[in-house]
C-alpha cells in the first residue's frame, strides 16, 4: 500500500509540473492581449485637506531623531 501511495504522489507531482508548464505557456501567449492602459498619476493633495491623522508624540520624537538617509 505504501508503494502505491508513493507512486501516486510522484505521478501527481509530475502532472502538477506539466500543468504548471502548460499554464505558464498559456499565460505567456495571452499576455499581449491584456494590455493595460497607462493610468494618470494621482493629483497631489494639499496639506490643508489632510486632517484627522494623529501621530503619538513618542513616534514623532523617534522619527525626528532618525538621521536622514545617506548621512
Amino acid at each position: 500500500m505504501t508503494k502505491q501511495i508513493i507512486a501516486h504522489r510522484s505521478s501527481e507531482s509530475l502532472e502538477s509540473e506539466m500543468s504548471l508548464a502548460q499554464l505558464r505557456g498559456d499565460c505567456a501567449r495571452m499576455a499581449p492581449h491584456w494590455v493595460v492602459p497607462a493610468a494618470d498619476a494621482p493629483a497631489p493633495v494639499p496639506f490643508s485637506s489632510i486632517h484627522g491623522v494623529v501621530v503619538p508624540p513618542a513616534s514623532a520624537k523617534l522619527v525626528g531623531a532618525m538621521s536622514v538617509y545617506g548621512d
